[in-house]
């Protein structure tokens, strides 16, 4: 199983995608100076966001899918939003930073600094509107059957990358395939139509030829680390693209900043895992302070909306998880009231939250689960 990934494009970045096989975002003419650097020069909201758009991009793994959202614009006639694809993830995350060697700048019209190079897997000719996947429920028949990941997107403007569901991208997919009468594009090139608005094969193969940096946010991390200022975003980009080292293999799917209702609750990383013939759902709350009391509240509003929207389309034993810095003074009675809250907790969800502290070692960022 693989994770899919929604990626939001207007009709010249989307030609300019399909000519040249890659995906990515990015935001105006921001240029990242903390890549393999300790200090930044940026404001920290415009650092945080782009640490955000990273965290997006990590998540991302070879073999995962890839699906076009191609915005609504009267301009172009385009009178509705759709999605088209099917598209296979071959690169890992890479980053091709603002400036006058950014590759293609001048023909996708903007700025796209984090990026993955892509392949075809089902491509469709005809996409599916946004009324079609999000709006129509002739077949529906549980609201948990809805496509809840790109309708919360929609709600909430959220970045230009969201992943859905497997239930979700299994979905999409058969609107793709019954709106194409299941006739898959055979080619190796293609690009867009806009007067039909329709995928098509091209004689033209363009090879992709741009700059690749790795992505390393660990020095950044470091450094805000020893500091001892904020850096929540940072470790959840860090953990995700670092997640079969930290969090175990069989990892099948992976989320982050998943929204669970329509207010401002999202899961920090949701992870889905085989476990022997069965399946195992980990939400994670990150904190970069220690834990504090009071902390399951949010972890609560996690497993509920889980048990409502997401296991009825999943089924797996849910396994919560809690990520936080170390706490050195356990004998204190703070800690021990933390330690009767997660008791408390897992009595009433009759399941068992795993806590797990972080702390930095001979320069390396390290996770110790603590028993309890």
């Amino acid at each position: 199983m693989a994770t899919a990934h929604v990626f939001i494009v207007n009709s010249q970045t989307f030609k300019v995608h399909l000519e040249y096989m890659f995906a990515g975002t990015g935001v105006r003419d921001e240029y990242i100076d903390f890549n393999s650097q300790s200090n930044s020069t940026l404001n920290h909201k415009t650092e945080n966001n782009l640490v955000g758009m990273i965290a997006d991009i990590n998540r991302i793994r070879i073999g995962d899918h890839i699906i076009f959202y191609l915005q609504q614009s009267g301009q172009n006639k385009i009178f509705e939003g759709k999605f088209y694809g099917i598209f296979e993830v071959i690169s890992s995350s890479f980053l091709d930073n603002y400036g006058g060697e950014q590759y293609l700048t001048s023909e996708l019209g903007k700025s796209l600094t984090f990026r993955i190079q892509i392949k075809p897997y089902e491509v469709y000719q005809e996409g599916v509107t946004e009324w079609e996947a999000l709006d129509e429920i002739k077949n529906i028949t549980s609201p948990n059957q809805m496509l809840w990941s790109l309708i919360y997107r929609k709600l909430k403007g959220n970045r230009g990358n969201t992943m859905i569901t497997s239930y979700e991208f299994e979905r999409l997919r058969q609107l793709l395939r019954n709106k194409n009468n299941k006739n898959i594009l055979d080619s190796s090139a293609f690009s867009f139509d806009i007067e039909t608005q329709k995928i098509i094969s091209s004689s033209l193969f363009r090879e992709y030829k741009g700059r690749k940096e790795e992505i390393n946010l660990f020095p950044r991390l470091i450094g805000k680390f020893n500091a001892n200022r904020q850096f929540e975003s940072h470790l959840q980009a860090y953990i995700l693209q670092n997640a079969e080292y930290y969090l175990g293999k069989y990892i099948e799917w992976i989320g982050n900043e998943v929204s669970c209702g329509v207010g401002m609750q999202r899961i920090d990383i949701l992870i889905s895992k085989k476990k022997g013939i069965n399946r195992e759902c980990l939400p994670i709350e990150l904190k970069s302070t220690e834990a504090y009391l009071g902390i399951t509240n949010q972890i609560q509003r996690y497993v509920d909306w889980l048990h409502q929207y997401y296991l009825p389309n999943c089924p797996s034993d849910l396994s919560p998880i809690l990520i936080s810095r170390r706490i050195d003074m356990k004998e204190s009675e703070c800690f021990s009231s933390l330690i009767n809250e997660f008791n408390f907790f897992n009595k009433f969800n009759n399941i068992k939250l795993k806590y797990i502290e972080f702390f930095v070692e001979n320069d390396e960022l390290k996770l110790e689960e603590y028993e309890y």
